[in-house]
């Protein structure tokens, strides 16, 4: 939490000093009325005018009123400055994190840090530090006000007060043990629901009538049961701790004690009327404060998630000195291995060359390690044993922003940022001309399908532009084009795609590649047969290696999943060496 609040504690400071002080003033007015009562009533020396005594009240109040303003204004300013360092504080750190660390976390807990936790921590730094400092001053202006005019009915006013706090100790401490649980279980009701919404036209096809989500009903069935733990002890205690505080319970104790002591001629009946105006009033400051420590419990976990991101290791960049420059456009694979979090090993010392001009197609059963290697290549992690090496430089030796204007890339899941269909295609030239984006639209057999947007390259995509599966993937074949990378990586590029989509891909891609060096990641085996080399991945290992013809003469895995495929006409075709 310190850390957090770190680059505005000297101005939360300045605005919990200004709220305290003008509390403190705005409950003069109170000392004021007692006052003016005991003087009318002839039971105190007349050292002050009544007007002074009002004029001084409200000049308090005044004042009083003006220092909570600004300790207001100062909390706020400085919860602005905080939200906005550590919303550019979050987004820099997600830009530099690998893109494996996004696979294994959903976008629901993403989006609790970056916008629930926040929020918490907007509650924390503009409302509870004032908020405490004022409820503070009232307590300690107000006990010390009755503790000068008499310590032992102070003594006795305080008693609920004590006893409040012994069950609110209880109740925190009981509570304190399931926050952890129940911010995990809002979590799960987060990931659920981007779940649920993401695929709701599956769900409502699929799921019977009025049937929820199993996923998120299961979330939240778990919340119901966390939240019900964390309540269950809160009940009990706090039930107890309110009844002790209640205005009318402080005062009957007031009047009570305060009746004793005239009997006994302690003090006279006009003595006791402070006690029963300022005692009463000591009881919603408290009962903020309880409410205020709850807030506090929520800021503390919320601020231990966020921190827990911002620390979250980046991919490294190589210093200035360190850097390398690609010779060429060869790409190398060197004994690789990877593992997920340094546990489940997927690659196992794979090497192979991607030669200047050819493409390279790597094949294999589900799970065998393709996407994987595909996004290694792209550096989306590193391996842990062994180096790729680009025009022989090591890809850990080459800043990202120059890596991928060397390699570009058309992947399975295409994502779209919300803004027009030019700002898409230009995402990584973003100074091209309108001319060179008509252009990769053309090629990416695109641009006629743009023309007829309501908007044409102005169409902004979720509003006026809504696109298909696979025109989405032939936009991001656009991109590619622009960007003129010399290393491509092509992962499923067509899966998205109907027939018509499909062909008009294939034509794209057949023009785009042309003097490149392709990467093809492909589970239908007849579209890569005319790679210059195909490499058949098992088990996170190269089983086998060479063109499709050498691989079917083998008679080995590859053999085996052609035969799968039901191929027999491309084979035919492949022969007598017809395009497939």
């Amino acid at each position: 939490m310190a850390r957090i609040l770190q680059p505005i504690r000297k101005r939360l400071i300045f605005a919990a000093a200004f709220a305290a002080m003008g509390t403190m003033m705005t409950l003069v007015p109170l000392a004021g009325m007692a006052e003016i009562a005991r003087q009318t009533l002839g039971h105190a020396d007349v050292r002050f005018g009544l007007w002074r005594i009002v004029t001084a009240s409200i000049a308090c109040l005044l004042m009083g009123t003006a220092l909570i303003f600004a300790g207001e204004w100062l909390a706020h300013r400085a919860d602005h400055a905080l939200t906005h360092r550590l919303r550019r504080a979050v987004v820099d750190k997600l830009s530099k994190v690998p893109m494996g660390w996004f696979t294994s976390r959903a976008s629901g807990q993403v989006k609790q840090a970056m916008q629930d936790d926040m929020g918490t921590l907007h509650s924390l730094t503009a409302h509870f530090f004032t908020s405490v400092a004022r409820a503070s001053g009232a307590v300690v202006i107000s006990v010390a006000y009755l503790l000068a005019l008499d310590w032992r009915l102070t003594l006795i006013a305080m008693l609920p007060f004590a006893g409040f706090f012994w069950f609110l100790a209880h109740a925190m401490k009981a509570s304190g043990q399931n926050m952890g649980t129940l911010a995990e279980k809002m979590g799960a009701i987060n990931s659920a629901a981007v779940e649920l919404i993401g695929s709701i036209g599956t769900v409502k096809a699929y799921t019977a009538a009025g049937r929820p989500h199993t996923g998120y009903a299961q979330a939240v069935d778990g919340f119901a049961a966390a939240f019900a733990d964390f309540t269950r002890p809160l009940v009990k205690s706090m039930g107890h701790a309110h009844a002790l505080i209640a205005p009318v319970t402080v005062l009957g104790v007031v009047l009570a004690a305060g009746m004793a002591m005239v009997h006994l001629g302690w003090m006279t009946a006009v003595d006791v009327l402070p006690f029963a105006l300022v005692a009463p009033g000591l009881c919603a400051p408290l009962l903020l404060l309880h409410t205020l420590l709850h807030d506090l419990q929520s800021a503390q976990a919320a601020a231990q998630r966020l921190l827990s991101l911002l620390d979250t290791p980046v991919l490294p960049q190589p210093t200035h000195a360190q850097q390398q420059v690609p010779q060429g456009h060869a790409v190398r694979f060197e004994k690789v291995h990877y593992a997920y979090e340094g546990a489940h090993t997927v690659i196992r010392g794979v090497s192979f060359e991607l030669k200047p001009g050819t493409v390279t197609a790597i094949v294999g059963p589900s799970g065998a390690g393709k996407s994987t290697l595909a996004s290694l290549l792209l550096r989306f992690f590193d391996p842990t044993q062994g180096k790729i090496t680009l025009g022989d430089a090591d890809l850990r030796a080459i800043p990202s922003a120059q890596l991928y204007q060397q390699i570009g890339f058309v992947l399975q899941a295409i994502r779209l940022v919300h803004a027009s269909v030019r700002e898409n295609i230009a995402l990584g030239r973003p100074s091209a001309t309108q001319a060179e984006i008509e252009a990769a639209a053309h090629i990416a057999h695109m641009h006629e399908r743009i023309l007829q947007l309501p908007r044409g390259y102005d169409s902004v995509i979720g509003e006026d532009a809504q696109l298909s599966g696979g025109e989405i993937q032939r936009l991001s074949i656009a991109r590619a084009v622009l960007l003129d990378a010399p290393v491509l990586v092509l992962d499923e590029a067509t899966a998205a795609a109907d027939a018509t989509n499909e062909a008009h891909i294939q034509a794209a891609l057949a023009q785009f590649t042309q003097q490149r060096t392709v990467l093809v990641i492909a589970h239908r085996l007849d579209t890569v047969m005319h790679a210059d080399q195909i490499l058949v991945l098992d088990g996170g290992s190269i089983a086998e290696q060479g063109t499709h013809l050498q691989l079917l003469a083998q008679q080995g895995l590859y053999a085996h999943l052609w035969s799968q495929g039901g191929y027999a006409n491309a084979t035919a075709q492949a022969t007598k060496g017809l395009p497939c």
